[in-house]
């Protein structure tokens, strides 16, 4: 038994869940309890921490079971034919802090040297590189004719992947 990661149609993680749990697959829906604000009223729901997708513990023999339920798009995989099992520990990891009170917050995964745009504060619109320096992100705007380039530091909740 490993743990897989899967892809399913979007906002559908919560039907899959279901489905895959009346076939009797282990699931794992991390679900963050967040404010919705609409017009006319604000109200709390849990949402996918990670939207789009969700974890399954089984064997290889039923991921065929898995990938044929209602609303899984695909198995997420290195190789197009073999899904690649997630490591127990990142998965026990995330139902540790599930588990606690700690608020959680979706975030992109961002490494450093990636083209990233700001999306909030002063530089909103910027697009530029991520580097780290001295334990602050910064945003460098380069110049390619003149190779040269200019840094801001900035918060890495206001910047979004390109």
């Amino acid at each position: 038994m490993k743990w897989y990661a899967i892809h399913t149609r979007s906002r559908h993680e919560k039907q899959v869940d279901t489905f895959l749990r009346e076939r009797g697959i282990e699931t794992f829906l991390p679900l963050v309890h967040t404010l919705s604000r609409r017009k006319d009223r604000k109200t709390y729901i849990d949402i996918p921490l990670f939207p789009g997708y969700m974890f399954v513990n089984t064997d290889k023999e039923r991921l065929f079971d898995v990938k044929y339920t209602r609303g899984v798009t695909r198995i997420i995989g290195t190789d197009v034919d073999a899904p690649t099992p997630i490591p127990d520990k990142q998965i026990l990891d995330m139902k540790s802090i599930m588990e606690t009170d700690v608020q959680l917050d979706p975030f992109p995964y961002l490494e450093k040297g990636r083209t990233v745009r700001v999306k909030a504060g002063p530089l909103k619109g910027v697009e530029g590189v991520l580097v780290e320096r001295k334990g602050h992100y910064k945003l460098v705007i380069r110049i390619d004719l003149l190779q040269k380039g200019a840094a801001a530091e900035v918060y890495i909740s206001d910047i979004e992947p390109i």
